[in-house]
């Protein structure tokens, strides 16, 4: 049986990834936050609501942290010593964004793969599952492109990748 781990990005594995402010335009998204909560008959200058669109500006930062990081240089590999059974990585915690609604869906990831000569170190299987967290986007996308890196970064004999989440746009919306 193959190597078997469970991981938290984020969190138990201590990953991050470094937020770029230049990236995103932080006072856009202040004014569309601003101008929401009038939109919707808030008032966005009560006190509970001054700092909002400055907290959702940060929040975007972090959250969409993923969206100009190439995920391959995360996958540094080195020999396997003639290892050639199924690596996996269960329950990679996760949190991304529905790029319909703009609301989170929250979930494990468990990644496997089968080496080819090269092995990576189980927190990178974890990096790449958090980068490609950190977009707006759909699980199946996301589902795919994780795999997609993994097969060709490592040049695995196979790969498989199953996402697991709770969706806040049905959970929220029925």
């Amino acid at each position: 049986m193959g190597d078997e781990q469970s991981v938290s990005p984020g969190h138990d594995a201590g990953i991050a990834l470094s937020v770029d402010p230049r990236t995103m335009d932080r006072n856009k998204i202040q004014q569309a936050v601003r101008q929401i909560l009038e939109a919707i008959g808030e008032d966005p200058d009560r006190e509970g609501l001054l700092e909002t669109p400055r907290r959702v500006a940060d929040l975007y930062a972090e959250v969409f942290a993923g969206m100009e990081q190439d995920p391959r240089p995360l996958l540094k590999t080195f020999g396997s010593d003639g290892y050639d059974e199924i690596v996996l990585v269960r329950d990679i915690s996760f949190a991304s964004m529905c790029e319909h609604h703009l609301l989170p869906f929250v979930g494990k990831a468990h990644v496997a793969y089968i080496p080819n000569g090269r092995v990576a170190g189980i927190s990178k299987l974890a990096r790449v599952v958090e980068c490609f967290a950190r977009r707006p986007q759909i699980q199946e996308r996301m589902t795919s492109r994780i795999a997609e890196t993994i097969a060709d970064e490592l040049q695995a004999v196979g790969t498989a990748v199953v996402l697991e989440a709770s969706h806040a746009c049905m959970t929220i919306r029925g």
